[in-house]
C-alpha cells in the first residue's frame, strides 16, 4: 500500500475470529504493516482457563503481551508467577505482560480493544 494511503478496517469483517460460543469471542484485524487490532467480548462467567486456553493449544498461561483499552465491565487479570491480581475496568488503558490468565468479575460483559505492533523479524 502506498505511504500516503490511509487503511481502514472494521471488526465486523475480521481476518480471524476466536469464537468462544456463548462466552464471547475475539475479532482480529491484521493491517498491511503487520500490526493487529482486536475487539474482545467476554460474557459474564468467561475465564481464560475454560474459554480461551483450549483455543491457544493449552499453554500454562497466556503467552501474549496485551496493550489495550477497556470499554465496559470488569476483568481480573492474574500474573501467575507472582500471584498478583489486578482489576481492569471501564476507561482503563492497560499493558499486560505474558504469563497471565484472567476472568470476568461480576455480571457485566467485558469489552476490550487490544493493539499489537508488527512482529519484528530477528
Amino acid at each position: 500500500m502506498p505511504e500516503a494511503e490511509i487503511e481502514i478496517r472494521r471488526f465486523e469483517t475480521p481476518d480471524q475470529r476466536l469464537d468462544m460460543k456463548e462466552r464471547g469471542g475475539i475479532s482480529i484485524l491484521q493491517m498491511a504493516d503487520g500490526s493487529t487490532g482486536m475487539h474482545a467480548i467476554f460474557e459474564p462467567g468467561w475465564t481464560w482457563e475454560k474459554d480461551e486456553k483450549p483455543l491457544l493449544g493449552s499453554p500454562d498461561a497466556c503467552p501474549m503481551r496485551h496493550t489495550g483499552y477497556c470499554m465496559s465491565g470488569k476483568l481480573v487479570v492474574r500474573m501467575l508467577d507472582a500471584g498478583l491480581e489486578t482489576q481492569i475496568g471501564k476507561g482503563d488503558f492497560f499493558e499486560i505482560p505474558p504469563g497471565h490468565d484472567a476472568y470476568v468479575d461480576g455480571q457485566e460483559r467485558v469489552e476490550l480493544i487490544l493493539f499489537a505492533p508488527p512482529e519484528h523479524q530477528h
